[in-house]
């Protein structure tokens, strides 16, 4: 893989994109590195968030009304106010380095979207699980996914303000994560801590592919 990500790896979440063009964006002899990551989890756990609170560009969403019709199917109970859901995918775009782009899918969590997800996957470099407390199992079949395409992933447990706060490895033992998988507690909402995760994840997946 180009240098210029494993640059990035060492770059402070802390820097902020600025409004000014990028270098390579007016310098016609330079290209960035584009990078792909995807972002899953279960229902409702902050996927649309996410994407969201790290988009330097207006983010693509396909958000939809939730209707009757699907409560026989969708939980609310831990997400009672949420009143839309991802039908297809979210889009956004982040900068963390003059030559490296991020470009985020994250993936619709209903089982009955589920068929988006080999579409969504191909071509990432590496996922972020979300994962919420009050309902673990819910990223099941997100870790299940990755695992059986050798797909790297990091897990990262969405803090939300009524939940109980983990230990990161209390988490790993309850999902029975791998050692050499990075798990790390986050705030969705946080443009900071979001960026820390995508940053984690980079890292994790230059370890996994280091070509």
């Amino acid at each position: 893989m180009d240098s210029a990500v494993s640059d990035a790896v060492g770059v402070s979440p802390l820097v902020e994109p600025d409004d000014d063009l990028k270098a390579w964006q007016t310098d016609r002899t330079r290209a960035p590195v584009a990078t792909k990551i995807v972002v899953a989890g279960g229902f409702g756990v902050g996927k649309t968030t996410l994407v969201t609170s790290v988009s330097e560009i207006t983010p693509l969403q396909t958000e939809a009304l939730m209707t009757e019709a699907s409560e026989e199917t969708d939980d609310l109970t831990a997400v009672p106010g949420k009143l839309t859901t991802t039908v297809a995918m979210d889009f956004g775009r982040i900068t963390l380095d003059d030559d490296l782009v991020l470009y985020l899918f994250g993936t619709p969590g209903q089982q009955r979207f589920w068929f988006m997800w080999d579409d969504l996957a191909r071509g990432a470099i590496g996922a972020v699980v979300l994962a919420d407390t009050r309902r673990l199992k819910d990223c099941f079949p997100a870790l299940d996914y990755f695992e059986s395409c050798g797909m790297p992933y990091v897990v990262a447990v969405n803090h939300f303000d009524e939940s109980e706060v983990f230990e990161p490895e209390d988490v790993r033992e309850a999902l029975t994560i791998p050692p050499h998988i990075p798990v790390m507690i986050m705030d969705a909402r946080r443009r900071i801590s979001a960026i820390e995760t995508l940053l984690a994840l980079v890292a994790h997946a230059l370890e996994e592919t280091p070509e």
